[in-house]
């Protein structure tokens, strides 16, 4: 079974109570028993996802579980609601997280030790400074980057592997886990990352994701375009961790 298949098997459904597409991210609101949670997805696009017709259409349908059958689209707009959908579902495990900033993890993890980063974070140029070796694998390389075609030749040395929660929306996850050695340790990171121990089953030793403490507000700042920087500074959300053991 597919990992997403198997996370969205064991979701409940809960009414829709909101959609919100922004400039950097996506975000859908389910009404949980007289209360609300929220999940969020980055938008590969940077562009709006949907016209609001389309928007006014999805929102009519009325289930989040409906949504989250969007994650395995090809479509990555539309992969893009359905992760943020599987988000506002997953049920919420506060004794098991930790509270930590991915990079200070792999930094903690890959000390000395050869790093492979799936994806370009802002903590990048901090991190070189403390492991023993940093490869971040880019579809669009910047300076120092590796391109993402390179994976094949540099996932299976590393002592570490890192990997952007955005494989999960473009479908490339599957492949990389299968890069890995048995021996590395794995973390999935980002905003984006379902908080769900079925990630354990597949070869992931660690998530980083966020939970969204303060839901109107951050709705505002998606539809504002705010960057995940600019929301997180103002303490709406909160950087967990969980592990395997």
């Amino acid at each position: 079974m597919k990992i997403l298949e198997q996370i969205i098997t064991d979701l409940p459904d809960y009414p829709l109570a909101d959609i919100r597409l922004g400039k950097h991210w996506t975000a859908v609101v389910a009404q949980v028993n007289g209360s609300q949670t929220c999940g969020l997805a980055s938008n590969p696009y940077k562009t709006p996802l949907l016209t609001d017709e389309e928007l006014a259409t999805m929102k009519a349908g009325g289930s989040v579980r409906d949504l989250c059958q969007l994650a395995q689209q090809p479509d990555k707009k539309l992969a893009s609601i359905g992760i943020a959908a599987v988000n506002a579902l997953l049920h919420r495990q506060p004794d098991r997280w930790v509270s930590g900033n991915a990079g200070q993890i792999i930094a903690e993890r890959g000390r000395g030790k050869h790093v492979a980063l799936v994806g370009h974070f802002p903590f990048v140029n901090e991190l070189r400074q403390h492991v023993g070796r940093l490869d971040v694998l880019e579809l669009n390389p910047g300076p120092g980057d590796r391109h993402a075609r390179e994976a094949a030749d540099i996932i299976p040395q590393a002592d570490v592997v890192a990997l952007t929660s955005m494989t999960l929306v473009n479908g490339t996850l599957p492949g990389l886990l299968d890069l890995c050695q048995p021996q590395a340790y794995v973390i999935l990171l980002g905003p984006s990352t379902p908080l769900t121990p079925v990630f354990f089953e597949h070869g992931v030793n660690q998530l980083c994701g966020s939970i969204v403490n303060e839901i109107a507000p951050v709705l505002a700042g998606i539809a504002a375009g705010q960057s995940f920087r600019q929301i997180k500074q103002q303490e709406q959300v909160q950087l967990v961790s969980i592990c395997c053991n």
